[in-house]
């Protein structure tokens, strides 16, 4: 991965939000974090620790391997 490329994390993340239909201040207010972190999550700026990675996915009803595979990455499908 090159340096400033978004990660396969940030864009699933996006994906499965959106999928569900939640926004980023309903799936802080489920994991017990900031919109400001889903955010920074979902731009790449920052990625979350495992516990809240699995809290995540947890969330979004799907695993940590989906959540971070670039296989499963909806920028890698096109």
């Amino acid at each position: 991965m090159k340096e400033g490329e978004i990660m396969p994390l940030s864009n699933n993340l996006v994906h499965y939000r959106e999928k569900i239909g939640i926004t980023q201040e309903q799936l802080a207010e489920d994991v017990g974090i900031s919109r400001t972190m889903i955010a920074h999550y979902e731009k790449g700026i920052k990625v979350p620790n495992v516990i809240t990675g699995v809290m995540i996915a947890k969330r979004l009803g799907i695993t940590v391997e989906t959540l971070v595979s670039e296989k499963t990455s909806p920028q890698s499908q096109t």
